[in-house]
């Protein structure tokens, strides 16, 4: 099956696109269609070998609507889509040309109303011929120049999929020709000396015929402006990469095009560059500017091996890297194309919602045709019969019902990919928004997925001695508890170990000094006789923290022991903390031993703890949680999450996990923190109230408006609308909808607001630990940023984040450090600290 693109014009309405939708279905060969009335694009799955992308064009045509394709072959993230701004421009010039004709009608027709006098020459009984004839002459201008509706409404009902298209030429063309009508009775009736009878003709709706479509096109302009807005983060995100690169051939740098780019290709990188596509570091070394995609605010330092993701800065440094995804196959190509398809995508609603509009249209015509009728056999004059029946058409607005859904979800998911959260359909949002228990995994999810040194504890030496011991015999081995005790004891030099063995569940061996060295489990211990007595409620209780406990000894003593954990992740338990506050149920599910598991529960408070699980047994105890009636949230990084993660309502996955998890997830956090877990949450609750918001306006505005205009409060009250207020209600109606989803582009999760997140310390019953807040003058960019964390933390017992919003140090001291250490490391790098708060 082949995938293309194609951009759709004269959509207007839901009905539009469920039309187009519809013709392409039908032909043979085709498997999937997918209209998008947002982007007024197109994406259709289907067989090349029965069909060609032509045929697809003349369906679309066939219907009513132009189509052109747009895979051509060039990298969607330098496809600049131009179609918002050039539909907002076009609509406004449009709306300019209308107005030249627009202003002077309506003042013929209405500046009477609000006491503005007319040229002699229009007013008064003997010239309301050329009265009749200036609105004339001003109206047929007004219908050229926005002939688009009256065209497409009139393919639209020759194909029997009447749109808001056809609403808007039904109330143009009949108020035109009755008008036009009511102008010959008048001229008759001019000519045979009967000026009475003229005056009971004079019932004119050019006004009505010229001020709707011109109405319409002022909504149409905001809207399109609008439209522009909720895809606004789609165009951020293609604006990203670079035109060009710079690649090594023949030992030379040259620079290519973007498209020319191929998988293998070595570049160069240099300060100030954007990346130009994802690669990994062969040679030299970097500082990058992630933020555009993962949304860390800090730069991130590269070297070789490390990866780079097309789209980001350089902000320091010089390498080399190889190419590996280029054009569509990158990530960011790749966010493009989802928050494209999620905003096409249809929940629930949207499928209400096209059911409603698929047969509005028709249901309007004919209730406008039974109004007119009605009040004619009530004795009404014809004028005001159709007035009423034009009214009925022109201000019930399907729009609304079409747009309530799309743009919010478009504006929800754009919000979110600035957040480092791609969300992969409506579907999932609206799933999300109601999930009441969310179940996370356990390694590498809510722990950092990899051992850290957590306790040292040495018996008849120093510290540093031990580590030393510790160093000399570990990077020998390639396990990876030895690589996380190496990386804890890199700063002592090792002895030199003469021989060397690796004996496989016991640990290492070796000579150090011609002295026999152990390092490993118990059972080497026991083995070797070794006495650990001295540490034996120490090792029960470091066992029952769930951390492994590595044992040293030097010629048959004992000399230490190293704990080690996979300590839980720094945002982890703050994030749980709000999950609970929620109203959700949290339950941790993992592999892992029972006790390790118990220990993390706690930690982390969860609700249930469900250990020693087989990867099948995650996907049974998903689908118990949803037989109990819980609307479930998974979690997780791994393949062996793979099956929880489809069973589950939404599935959630870490950047940071394998691609299969990434795959089956129905959303991916880039910043692999369960925080953004719970922004995911709150923001797909955000998008499904704003969907309810837009629905309930849309039917709430038809409910109150057709009645009205059809005159069922006329008779008692004295209420009737004229079609021009009609066709301004209607415009709003739709403006009000999109408006009101843009409010979402200022989504922000509700979170308590005291954590910073990404580098607080986990409780780890670190004792005395104080916060404080720095306030610094001169930082200028994220640079600076980087410069000020990195000397902050190399203060030993110091914990810090800092941030450019409000120019502020937050730090964790575990150990007494001065203000005027603080002080003075900062003011070692140019910067100005001008006051410092305990938090707290």
């Amino acid at each position: 099956m082949f995938k293309e693109k194609f951009d759709i014009t004269g959509m207007t309405c839901t009905n539009c696109s469920m039309h187009v939708e519809k013709a392409v279905s039908k032909l043979a060969g085709v498997s999937e269609v997918k209209v998008n009335l947002m982007s007024n694009n197109m994406v259709v799955e289907y067989d090349e070998n029965s069909l060609k992308s032509s045929d697809i064009v003349n369906a679309v045509v066939s219907a009513g609507y132009g189509a052109t394709s747009t895979t051509d072959g060039v990298p969607k993230e330098h496809k600049q889509d131009e179609s918002k701004t050039d539909e907002a421009q076009k609509v406004k010039n449009q709306l300019i040309s209308s107005a030249i004709f627009f202003i002077p009608l309506f003042y013929i027709c209405m500046g009477h109303m609000i006491g503005l006098p007319l040229p002699s020459f229009l007013s008064g009984n003997e010239n309301m011929g050329v009265n009749a004839l200036m609105q004339l002459c001003l109206t047929i201008p007004l219908m050229y120049i926005n002939r688009g509706y009256i065209i497409r409404g009139t393919k639209a009902l020759i194909n029997k999929s009447p749109n808001m298209d056809t609403l808007t030429s039904l109330g143009v063309v009949t108020s035109f020709l009755f008008s036009l009508y009511s102008l010959f009775e008048m001229v008759h009736h001019m000519g045979h000396g009967h000026l009475d009878m003229a005056m009971e003709n004079h019932n004119l709706y050019f006004e009505t015929a010229g001020m709707i479509p011109t109405f319409v096109t002022i909504g149409k302009y905001l809207e399109a402006r609008s439209k522009k807005k909720t895809t606004s983060v789609v165009e951020k995100l293609i604006g990203l990469s670079p035109n060009t690169a710079t690649v090594i051939k023949d030992g030379r740098e040259v620079e290519i095009p973007i498209e020319q780019l191929q998988v293998g290709d070595i570049l160069t990188l240099k300060h100030g560059e954007k990346i130009a596509c994802d690669g990994s570091i062969i040679e030299g070394n970097c500082m990058v500017d992630q933020s555009a995609i993962t949304g860390e605010s800090i730069p991130v330092d590269k070297s070789i091996g490390d990866s780079l993701i097309g789209g980001t800065v350089s902000v320091g440094g010089f390498c080399k890297f190889k190419a590996e995804k280029v054009g569509s196959n990158t990530m960011i190509s790749q966010i493009i194309e989802l928050v494209e398809e999620t905003a096409g995508s249809k929940s629930s609603f949207t499928r209400i919602a096209d059911k409603i509009s698929s047969i509005f249209v028709p249901t309007i015509v004919s209730i406008a045709v039974i109004v007119t009728i009605v009040w004619l056999a009530m004795g009404y004059g014809i004028g005001f019969a159709i007035g009423m029946g034009i009214s009925v058409v022109v201000i019930s607005c399907p729009c609304a019902l079409g747009l309530a859904t799309p743009t919010a979800v478009m504006t929800g998911t754009g919000r979110g990919a600035e957040n480092g959260i791609l969300i992969k359909s409506a579907e999932t949002l609206e799933k999300t928004s109601y999930a009441n228990t969310i179940v996370l995994d356990k390694t590498g999810t809510v722990t950092e997925g990899k051992p850290e040194v957590t306790d040292i504890i040495p018996i008849g030496i120093s510290k540093d001695e031990l580590l030393r011991y510790a160093l000399s015999i570990e990077k020998l081995s390639q396990h990876p508890l030895a690589e996380a005790i190496c990386e804890r004891c890199s700063e002592v030099l090792p002895y030199t170990v003469h021989t060397f063995e690796s004996l496989a569940g016991f640990g290492l061996v070796g000579n150090v000094n011609s002295k026999r060295l152990l390092g490993g489990n118990i059972k080497l211990m026991n083995d070797n006789s070794i006495d650990v007595s001295a540490v034996k409620s120490m090792e029960e209780t470091l066992s029952n923290q769930g951390k492994t406990v590595t044992y040293f000894a030097l010629d048959g003593s004992l000399i230490g022991i190293i704990a080690l954990a996979d300590t839980i992740k720094p945002s982890s338990i703050d994030a749980i903390t709000e999950l609970k506050l929620m109203g959700m149920e949290v339950i941790l599910l993992t592999g892992d031993n029972s006790k390790t598991a118990n220990y993390v529960g706690n930690i982390i408070k969860a609700d249930k703890v469900i250990s020693e699980v087989l990867p099948q047994d995650k996907e049974r105890v998903i689908s118990d949680l949803k037989q109990k009636g819980k609307n479930v949230i998974m979690v997780g990084d791994g393949i062996n999450d793979a099956p929880a993660l489809i069973s589950a309502d939404t599935g959630i996955s870490l950047c940071s996990g394998t691609d299969i998890a990434m795959d089956v997830a129905d959303i991916i956090l880039m910043k692999n923190s369960l925080l953004d877990g719970v922004t995911a949450i709150q923001l797909s609750r955000a998008v499904m109230k704003n969907i309810k918001q837009n629905l309930f306006w849309a039917f709430f505005y038809n409910a109150i408006s057709i009645p009205i205009a059809s005159g069922v409060f006329y008779l008692s009250l004295g209420l009737k609308l004229n079609p021009i207020v009609s066709s301004i209600a209607m415009s709003f109606s739709s403006i009000f909808v999109v408006t009101n989803a843009l409010r979402l582009r200022k989504f922000k999760p509700t979170f308590d607001g005291k954590y910073h997140y990404e580098t607080k310390q986990v409780k780890k019953n670190l004792p005395n630990v104080i916060e404080k807040v720095i306030h610094i003058d001169g930082m200028m960019c994220n640079h600076c940023v980087s410069t000020v964390t990195k000397v902050l933390n190399a203060i030993d017992g110091v914990s810090a984040t800092v941030s450019l919003d409000d120019n502020c140090a937050y730090v964790s001291l575990t150990k007494n450090v001065q203000d005027s250490t603080l002080i003075d490391t900062i003011s070692d790098e140019d910067f100005t600290v001008t006051s410092i708060e305990v938090k707290g």
